[in-house]
């Protein structure tokens, strides 16, 4: 194997609480479908509760220990054997495990996903559904397969190989709104919508169609999404700013938009979602 292809671990103590983290680069032939591909453990002596930042991306949750709790907007918590795929979503979810978890996390592209398991994305937007219901019947089971291997290595061969095979097996036409994903993603989420349909030559209704099937949601979300998502990782590793430096900055309307907006999609203030940011380890 190519020794830059090899996986990194990195193990951590806090307390009472260990982690270990093992990520790999991807191949080039993914990178357009896979944002993230990361293999995780976790042990605490007490039950851990976090809350998940909506991005703009469909996160693939693989377990191969105690399942977690997903809580929905009620609080109402729900467990997934094996493991689960939340669409695009627009709102925090706070998820939680009784002190152990250890499994594969795969954030995809929402043309990615729409490549790799086949329905339309609109079925899948704000909402977790099991892996096993997505998967054809010659894929379910991966995570206990996965759960048999002897390393990450090995692992992430099996999920890469995975991915590859059902976005050479899609027969999908995502192309054009693919496109569009890039423009948004480029602009940072700062894109005229329908200077954008006008250059696709599509009215503003079909093209929000096109993005509900293969996105999951409008074209207009996913840019605030995208621009929420480069203010996550300005706050993670960019130099330290004022709220009214990155309102400049990212092109909200003033500081209050921009609380507005964090306070929306996080359900806290933007000094408690900074405090919680620097703790999404698996983000």
């Amino acid at each position: 194997m190519d020794p830059h292809r090899r996986a990194r671990v990195t193990r951590s103590e806090a307390g009472e609480s260990r982690w270990e983290v093992a990520t790999r680069e991807l191949p080039a032939g993914l990178r357009a479908h896979v944002r993230g591909l990361l293999g995780y453990s976790e042990a605490s002596a007490l039950p851990c509760l976090r809350r998940e930042f909506p991005l703009p991306q469909v996160v693939v949750i693989i377990e191969f220990g105690p399942p977690i709790r997903v809580h929905d907007d009620a609080g109402v918590a729900s467990r997934y054997a094996g493991g689960f795929v939340a669409g695009v979503h627009d709102c925090w979810t706070e998820t939680g495990h009784d002190g152990s978890q250890r499994g594969i996390q795969l954030n995809l592209t929402p043309i990615g996903a729409r490549l790799v398991f086949g329905v339309a994305l609109s079925e899948l937007a704000g909402r977790v559904v099991h892996l096993d219901d997505l998967l054809p019947r010659a894929h379910r089971g991966l995570a206990a397969r996965l759960a048999e291997l002897a390393d990450w290595d090995d692992r992430f061969d099996m999920v890469e190989s995975f991915i590859a095979t059902r976005v050479a097996e899609a027969r999908v036409e995502v192309a054009t709104v693919a496109w569009a994903c890039r423009r948004i993603e480029a602009c940072a989420g700062a894109v005229d919508i329908g200077g954008l349909a006008g250059e696709l030559g599509y009215s503003g209704k079909h093209l929000i169609a096109l993005f509900r099937d293969r996105v999951g949601v409008p074209p207009k979300l996913l840019a605030r999404l995208v621009r929420f998502d480069h203010l996550v990782r300005r706050l993670k590793s960019g130099p330290s700013a004022t709220w009214a430096e990155l309102a400049a900055e990212f092109g909200f309307a003033d500081q209050a938009h921009l609380t507005r907006e964090i306070r929306g999609f996080t359900g806290i203030t933007p000094t408690g979602a900074r405090a919680l940011i620097g703790d999404l380890a698996f983000a």
